[in-house]
């Protein structure tokens, strides 16, 4: 029997963690910073690093919309859809856990 495996959907209240698969690692040749899990790299821009480092397990998705949105000057509501969609997209792809 095949297990069909829920989509995690994100909230306000998830908090999401990058999973032992994921790591964010500097890359001196490039001098930026990658996110490697197995058999990919990603690239991430600095506003997606900067989500990406805050998804520790501990801090929900509200804490981290209102930390990127005093850090960047910008209003909460401005950004939330934005953070969630990258969220809910990395989710999707198992990078994320929520």
């Amino acid at each position: 029997m095949i297990e069909v495996r829920q989509r995690a959907i994100v909230s306000r209240q998830s908090t999401p963690s990058l999973p032992k698969h994921v790591r964010i690692q500097f890359d001196p040749v490039r001098q930026a910073f990658a996110v490697l899990s197995p058999e990919k790299v990603f690239w991430p821009n600095e506003i997606s690093l900067d989500i990406l480092r805050r998804c520790d397990g501990r801090s929900d998705v509200g804490h981290i919309i209102a930390d990127l949105a005093a850090e960047y000057g910008a209003e909460e509501d401005e950004i939330a859809s934005d953070v969630t969609a990258f969220l809910q997209e990395w989710a999707d792809k198992l990078l994320v856990k929520l």
